[in-house]
């Protein structure tokens, strides 16, 4: 693999891919690298009942049935939406479907209050225009209009981030699957070949930011991501993240399982509190998602490798939780502080272990932010 602080998943899954291929005797829609089902099976991994000559590592965890529903949307002229709260792992699932259909998962668009048409559709070589004039070789191609040239899969990043107008000019690729180039005089239409689709994210917490009009939701079929609450499967997720951290960074450090249990119970018990609660005021700014729960264990790692005992221990991994959920002071600081003495104070007095610990790393934190 090459040298890069983030492969993409082509890159650092292409042995994977290639065997896949090589191996892959289904029917491909369109312009499509692997099967429908190779694809599910690239994401999910392999069991024993594929008879697979080699295993195929899980690479996304959730319910089996989004991913297919995502695959078939994709197989048709719609676009796909994933919709969820922050850290639910929408984006990842976008990069992996795009990997395995097209091997680019790059043609992304990040949708913010500054994007604009040009973004999704075209922009030009000043300087190349000024000498040789408007022309195929002076535009410069969106991410989307590349797509559509070769046949593969665009990603649109944070829909409901960009402004009505974008919104607007994304129905017309959609529904009409061309782009026309009104400033040339000829060849100025750019048509989607086979294979072309759009996988867009949004936030579920954006709502209100910019809606979806009703045109461009028709566009779309909606997969909504739900946040991973079934201990097992979370469990699983930060696990396979953690480990991939440790091999990033070359640090060769144990984490309990006694610990992330301890993770995972404070995580719940916090949800449960949030749904608990009518008010805004009295939940944490924070989805409190898997992706932060990762976020939590890998600052608790780096924390412990370099300025600690090399030996992760509950203290620092209660610092660590602090530190990432108290985004808003007062306010997550105090229903920090409430939980910590409601539910982890009994809990540690009930059962020990690293819950005593774990209480005395939180207190110091929230007296060191206060």
């Amino acid at each position: 693999m090459p040298d890069l602080l983030r492969a993409p998943a082509e890159i650092k899954y292409a042995e994977e891919l290639d065997w896949l291929e090589s191996v892959d005797d289904g029917p491909k829609p369109f312009s499509w690298r692997l099967s429908p089902k190779m694809v599910r099976l690239f994401i999910l991994g392999s069991e024993r009942a594929d008879g697979l000559d080699r295993e195929i590592s899980q690479k996304w965890y959730g319910d089996r049935s989004f991913v297919e529903r995502s695959i078939v949307t994709l197989a048709s002229d719609r676009g796909l939406l994933l919709i969820g709260d922050p850290g639910t792992g929408k984006s990842w699932l976008a990069e992996l479907l795009s990997a395995a259909i097209s091997r680019n998962s790059t043609l992304v668009v990040q949708g913010t209050a500054g994007t604009t048409e040009d973004h999704i559709k075209y922009s030009w070589n000043v300087s190349m225009v000024i000498s040789k004039g408007q022309s195929r070789e002076s535009m410069i191609p969106s991410p989307i209009m590349t797509a559509m040239e070769t046949g593969a899969v665009g990603r649109f990043e944070e829909l409901t981030r960009s402004t009505s107008d974008v919104q607007d000019a994304l129905i017309s690729i959609l529904s009409e699957k061309y782009i026309s180039v009104p400033e040339m005089d000829s060849d100025n239409i750019v048509f989607a070949k086979p294979g072309f689709s759009v996988i867009a994210t949004a936030n579920s917490r954006d709502r209100g930011v910019n809606d979806l009009s009703s045109a461009l939701k028709r566009r779309f079929n909606f997969v909504r991501i739900p946040v991973v609450t079934n201990k097992k499967s979370e469990a699983e997720i930060v696990r396979f993240r953690t480990e991939e951290l440790l091999k990033r960074h070359q640090i060769e450090l144990d984490v309990p399982p006694t610990l992330l249990d301890v993770l995972l119970q404070s995580f719940a018990d916090l949800r449960a509190s949030a749904a608990a609660t009518g008010s805004d005021d009295e939940k944490l700014e924070s989805a409190l998602s898997s992706a932060e729960q990762i976020g939590v264990l890998e600052d608790a790692i780096l924390h412990s490798n370099f300025f600690g005992e090399r030996a992760l221990t509950a203290r620092t991994l209660a610092s660590s939780l602090v530190g990432s959920l108290a985004r808003r002071e007062p306010e997550d600081l105090a229903i920090l502080n409430k939980y910590l003495h409601g539910v982890v104070e009994p809990r540690s007095k009930e059962e020990g272990g690293s819950w005593p610990e774990f209480l005395e790393g939180g207190r110091d934190a929230i007296a060191t932010l206060s």
